[in-house]
């Protein structure tokens, strides 16, 4: 093949009938070898089941579903899960127990292991789902229990006996569909328990709180933020009462004194009636009276009126004097001066009672004034309260403020899970029910023969063309006007065709075959002559 000019499609046709035999001969081997390799292969049978999936009845704004993560991790968690050994050899005891003959307990390690690696979960997607997922409103809502649009799994499970494939895909899926129960009610279960431990745990935190705060309020009662109007309105309380209590005490000390020089007029008065019939009291007015007459006559003599005035009343108070011994001798001096003391007017006694009533009035006045001035000083220290006292009594209130709110949100969250835990529990909540066990397999799903054909047939159509493409490029022989001119650099005068004996490079019709004149001798197609 020249490789110095442009090929055009007459080239490329001649080039296919000339390798048509190199392309057909192994894309008609390799369709028959890979039909007769897949009898050499194994036969896989796959066993399907589908679990279909019901959401709650009981609509989530009423009762909040107990398990919401997306449904493909809850499946996928689930297939782990049946696929622990525990579990699995518990499900091989039953199918060896139910039949024998294809389950043997010698064989239950290796079933396990091809259990593991040959089973599959798949989910079930329908045009509806489809649709749900590519909406662009479901791109942006986050997926739960819900909103879920997938309906459903398939469980696959493939093995070299299709009696096996069947019971082991049926039992791996009645084994994820118990264990999605079970885990349902665990998790209820678990979430219930968990918030009692918490909601006691808030409780007692609740406690302390409230039992640091009423300790702090009694031992600053009256120091307290909340305090400080109620202070505010005693102090104002107790300066009226203390102004009324002053001015109490004032008026009674003023007529306490009016009455006490009330007193002392009228008892002089009294006392000076009395004077007159009392022998003391005459004998020292007869001593004064004396005295006077001594002083006068000093001065005087007697003939002086002073002195004979003087004398008289000597005279008189003697004479008085005497009749008041006789008087007590008779009667005892001692019984008049005791009946004189004690029989005082009406008015004096009237006067020592209002000033008894004064004083116990002053007395009164006074304790009411130092307990008013004591309870206002104790009120004006509450209202000059410290500011680490109200900082203190920030933090406490704020800290059982919040231990109130996260104790109730705890209540919340505990009958919510309550009413989720009774659901599971009358498994009215999401649940899962098989709706098409795993069918006896009458076919492999491997080795699918007539797949095997078509790929052995595109490999050898495949290996054919570039066997005939590599031959193609090594072949250097001139077949035409065109490479002969072109390969020469010379112009072509004439060209002779060929006048070979082979009559069987024609057909009957006298038209050559499609792939062409054998390849024994292809450059005499024509022969050159070059100028």
């Amino acid at each position: 093949m020249s490789e110095t000019r442009e090929l055009t499609m007459d080239d490329y046709l001649a080039m296919l009938r000339r390798r048509l035999k190199v392309i057909l001969i192994p894309a008609l081997v390799a369709p028959l070898s890979g039909f007769l390799i897949s009898y050499a292969l194994p036969a896989r049978y796959t066993s399907t089941a589908t679990v279909l999936v019901v959401g709650q009845k009981v609509p989530s704004d009423y009762v909040t579903p107990v398990v919401t993560s997306d449904f493909a991790q809850r499946v996928q968690t689930l297939s782990q899960q049946i696929l622990s050994p525990s579990k699995l050899k518990a499900m091989m005891l039953t199918l060896e127990t139910s039949d024998p003959a294809k389950f043997k307990a010698a064989d239950r390690g290796k079933t396990i292991s091809q259990i593991e690696s040959n089973m599959q979960v798949s989910p079930v997607i329908t045009s509806m789902s489809q649709a749900a997922t590519s909406s662009p409103s479901a791109k942006t809502r986050k997926p739960n229990a819900s909103n879920e649009p997938v309906p459903g799994f398939n469980v696959a499970y493939y093995d070299s006996d299709p009696v096996r494939s069947q019971k082991i895909c049926n039992a791996l899926t009645q084994l994820m569909v118990d264990e999605n129960l079970r885990s349902r009610s665990d998790v209820a279960t678990s979430t219930t328990e968990f918030l009692n431990r918490q909601l006691a745990d808030a409780k007692q935190t609740v406690d302390d709180q409230d039992a640091k705060l009423a300790a702090f309020k009694k031992q600053y009662m009256g120091q307290l933020p909340t305090d400080a109007d109620n202070n505010v309105r005693m102090l104002t309380s107790l300066n009226t009462q203390l102004d009324a209590t002053t001015q109490t005490l004032n008026r009674a000390q003023q007529d306490k004194a009016y009455t006490e020089s009330m007193l002392a007029q009228q008892t002089a008065a009294w006392r000076s009636s009395l004077s007159s019939t009392n022998p003391a009291t005459l004998e020292q007015e007869i001593t004064q009276l004396q005295g006077q007459l001594l002083q006068l006559q000093a001065r005087y003599t007697d003939d002086h009126p002073d002195v004979i005035k003087t004398k008289a009343d000597i005279a008189k108070v003697e004479k008085k004097l005497k009749e008041v011994n006789a008087e007590a001798a008779a009667a005892g001096s001692s019984d008049s001066t005791e009946k004189a003391s004690g029989s005082e007017p009406p008015e004096i006694r009237q006067l020592r009672l209002q000033i008894h009533q004064y004083q116990a009035v002053i007395e009164q006045s006074t304790n009411d004034q130092k307990k008013l001035q004591a309870a206002i000083n104790r009120y004006e220290g509450y209202s000059a309260m410290s500011p680490g006292i109200e900082e203190q009594y920030k933090q406490l209130t704020l800290g059982n403020d919040n231990a109130q709110a996260f104790y109730k949100e705890l209540l919340a969250k505990r009958s919510s899970a309550d009413l989720g835990a009774s659901m599971e529990n009358q498994q009215e909540g999401e649940q899962m029910y098989i709706a098409a066990t795993a069918p006896l397999s009458d076919s492999p799903s491997f080795p699918m023969r007539p797949l095997l054909a078509a790929g052995g047939m595109g490999v050898g159509l495949g290996f054919g063309a570039l066997i005939a493409l590599i031959l193609e490029l090594s072949d250097k022989s001139i077949r035409t006007e065109k490479d002969a001119s072109v390969i020469m650099d010379l112009p072509l005068l004439i060209s002779v065709p060929w006048l070979g004996d082979d009559e069987d490079d024609a057909n009957a019709n006298g038209r050559r075959r499609f792939w062409g004149r054998g390849d024994s001798a292809p450059p005499k197609e024509h022969e050159h002559v070059a100028v």
